[in-house]
């Protein structure tokens, strides 16, 4: 193997009370040793790491606010794509040096379970099994073969296998701008239906449409207080209401949302963006801020409340996770699905990047990219 020069890794020293105060105490940049490839198995895969993604759940994680906690010292990212660089023997052949390649985030980094999960995506290189690496899909960039799994499988489980959605309903996308957010909006109009999206900036907003929305609405004055919407998601579907939310954002948005909704519609809870704090912070467990829906409404209008875990639902039943991901790949190699990334970041700017991840900044994707230097 030709010399691997020296690399970084950001490293989390211990669990936050809040992702913020990770941000300003406990997270650091370190050099990194490449791994030693006599010390890795047959099937392994050494990856030097091009594009990181930056995301929600990188993010909670740094507080434990997250279903799985880890254990710092820590190194963050989910989801990264970069080079092989090395493989073991077992993985020769289907697997190339100098093949670009994306690893698989639930066999391999943070969330995954086994002895991968050490090896996160915010670092020069990092180890994965041969069966997380996957092929970088025809035509799509590093940064956004790394924005690519998480938000589109996420999508697809909640529209598709949970939600129903069908070609002609309307689903209404709650917080469209988020890399999540803009990947149901991304799914939702490949399988025919029609989108209204929401979001706090007329601006963002502007570019989920130009990703494909029907209709734009936005949620919030510049002071921060809601702007009810019901009267316009009403005009907007003849007065009958959506059939679809996709919620990944919670809160009072959560209450609005209901009052749009068609008699027997699905509501998807993806998330709670809106309200980081519904856990307790440093890996405790419990929710004593939880979110709160009126039982009222949702039987009057006989909705269907959808709890939509990604994960946890591939964790408990594995086999719903292949026709998801081969129909995700499918339409990200026939070139109907393509991440939007909007940031990109030097690893050592990643403070930067993660506050400008939990300001709301971001529409679709952010990165960063290990092995560059600041532009």
């Amino acid at each position: 193997m030709p010399t691997t020069p020296t690399g970084r890794r950001v490293v989390v020293s211990e669990l936050a009370e809040t992702p913020v105060e990770a941000m300003e105490k406990f997270i650091r940049v370190e050099p990194m040793d490449p791994p030693d490839v006599n010390a890795l198995g047959p099937r392994d895969v050494l990856v030097r790491i091009e594009s990181a993604s930056v995301g929600w759940v990188d993010l909670i994680m740094t507080s434990g606010q997250y279903q799985h906690v880890p254990s710092p010292p820590y190194t963050p990212g989910l989801e990264y794509a970069g080079v092989v660089v090395w493989r073991g023997e077992e993985a020769a052949n289907k697997i190339s040096i100098g093949n670009r390649v994306m690893v698989d985030g639930l066999l391999a980094g943070p969330r995954s379970l086994g002895e991968y999960r050490r090896w996160g995506g915010w670092a020069s290189y990092a180890v994965a099994p041969a069966e997380a690496i996957l092929p970088v899909p025809t035509g799509m960039s590093f940064d956004e073969a790394c924005n690519l799994l998480g938000n589109y499988e996420t999508a697809y489980h909640c529209l598709l296998a949970r939600g129903r959605l069908r070609a002609g309903e309307t689903v209404l996308v709650l917080g469209a701008s988020g890399s999540v957010g803009l990947a149901a909006v991304h799914v939702a109009k490949l399988v025919g239906a029609k989108v209204i999206a929401m979001g706090r900036s007329e601006a963002k907003l502007a570019e989920v449409a130009a990703e494909g929305a029907d209709h734009v609405v936005v949620t919030r004055k510049e002071e921060g207080v809601l702007v009810p919407f019901r009267d316009q998601i009403k005009a907007l579907t003849g007065g009958r209401g959506v059939d679809l939310v996709y919620d990944g954002v919670g809160g009072d948005l959560s209450l609005e949302s209901l009052r749009c909704t068609a008699f027997g519609a699905r509501v998807l809870i993806v998330g709670w963006a809106a309200t980081p704090y519904v856990a307790k912070g440093k890996g405790g467990r419990g929710a004593p801020n939880a979110n709160v829906l009126p039982t009222n409404l949702i039987m009057m209008k006989g909705l269907d409340v959808l709890g939509c875990p990604t994960v946890l639902s591939t964790v408990q039943d594995p086999s719903i996770r292949a026709p998801r991901l081969a129909q995700v790949l499918e339409w990200a190699n026939a070139g109907k699905l393509r991440p939007r990334v909007s940031h990109r970041f030097a690893l050592s700017e990643i403070v930067e990047a993660m506050k400008t991840k939990w300001n709301g900044d971001v529409v679709g994707g952010c990165v960063v990219t290990p092995n560059s230097e600041p532009a």
